[in-house]
Order: C-alpha cells, then structure tokens, then sequence
C-alpha cells in the first residue's frame, strides 16, 4: 500500500511533530504515541512564544482563542491558530500554525498539520489531517467501528491490520472534504483530492482523485 506510506501523504516539514513520523511507515502508528511526545514537547517549547496553561497545555503567545473554548491537556496549540467560540478541545492534541478550529468543533487523541482548517461543526479523533487539508461544514471521522473490532485499511485488492479499536481518518495534504461527509474507520485520502458533500467514505482514496461515491473515483485533471 505505497500510497499510505507517510511520505506519500504528508509535508512533515509543515508540522511541530515531525519527529514522533520517524521510523514508522503508516500514519496511524503515531496515534498511541501522541499523548506521550506532546508532553515530551511541551517541555522545549520556548517560554518566550508559549504560555504554559495548567499542567500540560501549552499556547502560542500569537495564536487566538476565544474565552468559551475548552481545552484539555496534553495539547500544544501552535503559532497563529485560531480557536474559536466553543471548541472542544478533549486532549492528546497537536493544532499546528495557522489552523482553524470552528465553533463546536471537537478533537481528541489528533495531530493537525500547519493550516488546518475544521472550522464548522466537526468531529476528528484518532485522525492526522495534513497541511492545507479542510473540513467542510459538519464532515466527521468516525473512529470506531459499529461492531467495535479492529480497524483494518483497505484498497480494492489489499488491506491492512491495524490492531487499532480507535482510529479515524488520515488524510493527506490539501485535501477538501465536502460539507457533511463522513469518513468511516480506517478512511485514507491521499493528497490534493476532493471528497464530494454527503459523502460515506470507507477506504483509501488515491491522491489527485475527485471522490463520487464508492464506485466512482475519478482522476482529477488540472
């Protein structure tokens, strides 16, 4: 499943966390480390750009939040993010530069690259969101399966055991989620592709693809 791979997905040049990619080859290997290297980072960040909140929630001094969002630690909330009226913000989480997180948008166990954007309404758990990637209105992962077993990504021809009950989405670079979509356990969307609004999706989704429905995935041309 070379699309998968972390260098196919992601810039890690656009994130604080580059270092918790090293020596894995999916992302969803770093989900049950995240809680444990934003602790480890926190204790670098300079005091000079972050305010250190309570125990372990670390803000930029530039970022913006308004004073009805919650957040809970371990998280780091990078330089010129913007938090908005009532987000939820429920731990283990990394919002890098320049991110939005809407009203009433809630995440929990998540890394967002630099430039983010889930600014209206949305659910992201256990879920890595790459640079530049958005959210439209009311798009969610949904991070655990119906029947509550072990999350498994799949192709058309291939699948991989994940050994993960809890695991959202990963979604490449510049990739735009239509409004109300779902992205069902294990989804993999790779970079600069579309997902059409109201849409289930349930695989890996090649990059440079504009996402129908499940039996039409189209080539994007420029």
């Amino acid at each position: 499943m070379e699309e998968c791979k972390i260098e196919k997905l992601y810039n890690l040049q656009e994130t604080i966390a580059t270092k918790i990619f090293e020596g894995k080859t999916y992302p969803w290997e770093v989900l049950l480390e995240i809680s444990d290297f934003i602790l480890e980072l926190g204790k670098t960040l300079s005091e000079e750009e972050y305010n250190k909140i309570g125990e372990d929630v670390w803000i930029s001094k530039t970022a913006t939040v308004a004073p009805t969002a919650y957040i809970k630690g371990p998280t780091i909330i990078c330089k010129d993010a913007e938090i908005r009226h009532c987000a939820f913000i429920r731990g283990k989480a990394i919002v890098g530069e320049g991110a939005v997180v809407g009203n009433s948008t809630e995440l929990k166990n998540v890394i967002l690259f630099n430039k983010v954007q889930v600014p209206h309404y949305n659910y992201v758990g256990d879920s890595i969101l790459g640079y530049k990637s958005h959210l439209g209105a009311g798009s969610i992962t949904s991070n655990v399966k119906s029947d509550k077993k072990l999350v498994v990504v799949k192709t058309e021809t291939e699948k991989i055991e994940t050994e993960l009950k809890k695991f959202g989405a990963v979604i490449g670079d510049e990739v735009e989620v239509g409004c109300g979509t779902v992205l069902n356990p294990g989804t993999v969307i790779g970079k600069k592709s579309n997902i059409y609004p109201l849409s289930s999706v349930r695989k890996v989704v090649p990059a440079n693809s504009i996402y129908k429905n499940q039996n039409e995935i189209v080539e994007k041309i420029d």
